[in-house]
């Protein structure tokens, strides 16, 4: 079932600490939330946006050199993958020039848009390392930094042209792998939509010049369960190609996540288990089990330690 539209909270990143408590309040009860003055200009945006729709109309075989094989789906994925109007590119390490500079020689990119990527995921990368920041200070962690996390760029397009195509869910409904996503949207097309507490699917309508912050699952194993990691998918709305660019904030490099100790004391116990973010991903997509339910086998069970003590 799918609901009205609703407008998710509005982060004012020039407006802190006023605007700490309603982070907080977004961060774990929508699990969702939308970033204003963000710094990155919207001239910036639309020539990405460009760019990634230019670089799916390049032949199928040109696509292919987009490819990784350090993590599943690093790098391009065809129709073929996931659903039949949906594909996407990878580039695997967000803070590395040399990755963004393969990506581009890789699929050709000519010498004024190889600027424009450099300077559009660099930009990028700064605000989600801001954003990530002001998400932990508003859980009652100041000062911490995630610029030593791994992070990897996904650009997207749903293939939306024809008016049977509309209804049809393009990206099936998931919780991302990850820690933290920063999602430039298509601002011409709908189709995002996050299911809300009673289960239902809530239509997230575009807003230009802005960006979508979304909580994973390693976000909720991060913050022992206090972060709400949002279920959303993608569907049909008009028969009009839709592009999308997200930063994923994935996890520390080592790959190693846990609750932090921050957020365990006698009343929160430690909830999860150490995860390595390359392994769950791995075993989300084997398993099948692409939503947050996926986290329950992480979960540990306090009244099995209990009982495994007195014996």
């Amino acid at each position: 079932m799918v609901t009205e539209a609703i407008v998710v909270p509005v982060i004012d990143l020039t407006n802190f600490p006023a605007e700490l408590e309603k982070l907080a309040v977004a961060a774990t009860d929508l699990g969702c939330f939308r970033i204003v003055n963000h710094g990155i200009p919207p001239t910036l945006m639309a020539e990405m946006k460009a760019i990634v729709a230019s670089l799916f109309d390049i032949p199928a075989e040109a696509k292919l050199r987009n490819f990784v094989d350090l993590i599943h789906e690093g790098g391009y994925v065809s129709p073929a993958r996931l659903s039949r109007l949906f594909e996407s590119f990878g580039i695997y390490d967000a803070t590395s020039p040399a990755d963004v500079h393969s990506f581009c020689s890789a699929l050709d990119a000519s010498p004024k848009q190889h600027e424009i990527i450099i300077d559009y995921v660099s930009r990028l990368h700064a605000v989600a390392m801001n954003i990530a920041s002001r998400v932990a200070e508003s859980l009652g962690l100041a000062g911490r930094s995630f610029n030593e996390w791994a992070c990897h760029v996904r650009l997207n397009s749903c293939n939306f042209k024809e008016q049977e195509d509309i209804g049809y869910i393009s990206i099936p409904a998931h919780t991302d792998f990850n820690f933290l996503t920063v999602l430039q949207e298509d601002e011409c097309a709908n189709g995002f939509e996050i299911m809300d507490v009673n289960g239902n699917f809530v239509a997230i309508d575009p807003v230009p010049g802005t960006f979508l912050v979304n909580i994973g699952d390693l976000g909720k194993v991060w913050s022992n369960g206090r972060m709400h990691n949002v279920t959303h998918r993608v569907v049909c709305k008009e028969a009009m190609p839709r592009f999308s660019m997200a930063l994923l904030i994935l996890a520390p490099k080592s790959g190693e996540i846990e609750p932090d100790t921050s957020f365990i004391d006698g009343k929160h116990p430690k909830m999860y288990k150490a995860v390595n973010y390359k392994e769950h991903r791995k075993l989300r997509i084997t398993s099948g089990l692409m939503a947050a339910e996926f986290l329950s086998r992480l979960k540990i069970d306090h009244q099995e330690i209990v009982t495994s003590d007195l014996i």
